[in-house]
């Protein structure tokens, strides 16, 4: 009778606590090149929220041009966090979805970056076409593949990485926009994303280089089914791409997971999460939590920043890429 009991209080507290262990999902909208670091992130974090709460979290992820994404969280796909690839993109959910507080930046750490990157070039083993710098890049015969910076991020880092050189290599205005112009004289297919443009790049074998996020072109390096075809050349001067983190207040309220999407953005911050950064090809925003062997991959690059170069992402923004901008009048598709 007493193991009857047992069996009884064992089965009851089993079931009440299969009851009162509850079950959140989180969907992480993302830009192209976040797509195996989040898989590796969501894993881990999951596991530690389970150990820590007793929740089971399933976070969902949607990648696509950063661009893109964010037009889709503003029109109503309900994104508990975004991590996008730059501010000007989080900034537009906020001003134009209401979504989150204009001062969304200051919340977390390193203006809400929790990881940098910068571009270099992309080209096929030996370089055949001798690119060693922006300047090779307006040669005639050198077909540059980069995606569109109406949609994608990665490629709003590439055109101004390729502005800022030539800023300080011509030092006059006019010869800034003819140089970008036969930049993009250059480019045969404007992908909407940083992903399409590897897979034109890599697995199409259009182009003679690619305009790459940093951790994208080392991902293309290791790969096995690209391993030995693709070296990454580095250009004299480059960009401090910031990638920035937020949580959208109005859903999160909406989906009562306020408190496990903002642990999932600080666990970003955390030694592992900074790890897994540098482990996907990210520059850790505290490189101090890494093991130096694991940040021996990252070369010394002289770069600017969007403030000091740019004045900051508003001002970026609607100089270069709002319609009538810059970018309009350096690209007419062919």
């Amino acid at each position: 009778m007493k193991t009857l009991l047992s069996s009884f209080a064992l089965a009851f507290a089993l079931a009440a606590g299969t009851a009162s262990a509850k079950d959140v999902e989180l969907l992480n909208v993302s830009y192209d090149p976040t797509r195996e670091f989040y898989a590796e992130v969501n894993t881990a974090f999951a596991a530690q929220w389970k150990q820590q709460t007793g929740e089971t979290l399933k976070i969902r992820a949607s990648h696509g041009g950063s661009g893109k994404q964010a037009r889709s969280v503003i029109d109503g796909l309900e994104a508990d966090v975004v991590t996008l690839a730059l501010a000007a993109d989080i900034d537009a959910i906020a001003s134009n979805g209401k979504l989150l507080p204009a001062n969304w930046q200051t919340r977390l750490p390193h203006q809400s970056s929790p990881y940098t990157s910068t571009i270099v070039f992309l080209v096929r083993k030996g370089n055949p076409k001798g690119v060693r710098d922006w300047g090779d890049l307006v040669k005639p015969g050198v077909a540059v593949i980069t995606p569109n910076p109406k949609t994608s991020g990665g490629a709003r880092w590439n055109y101004l990485a390729a502005w800022a050189w030539a800023s300080q290599q011509y030092r006059d205005g006019g010869k800034v926009v003819d140089y970008l112009t036969r930049l993009f004289k250059n480019v045969p297919v404007l992908d909407t994303g940083a992903r399409g443009s590897t897979t034109t790049f890599v697995e199409r074998g259009i182009g003679d280089v690619l305009l790459a996020w940093e951790n994208e072109a080392l991902l293309t390096l290791n790969d096995p089914a690209t391993r030995g075809k693709f070296e990454i050349v580095v250009p004299s001067l480059s960009i401090k791409a910031e990638p920035p983190v937020a949580w959208v207040d109005k859903n999160v309220a909406k989906h009562g997971t306020r408190k496990q999407a903002e642990a999932y953005l600080r666990f970003l911050y955390t030694p592992e999460g900074q790890r897994l950064a540098a482990k996907h090809g990210y520059r850790p925003a505290e490189p101090d939590k890494v093991p130096a062997a694991e940040l021996a991959r990252f070369p010394q690059v002289k770069q600017v920043t969007i403030d000091n170069a740019f004045g900051g992402w508003k001002k970026t923004q609607a100089e270069h890429f709002a319609d009538g901008g810059f970018f309009d009048r350096i690209y007419q598709p062919k």
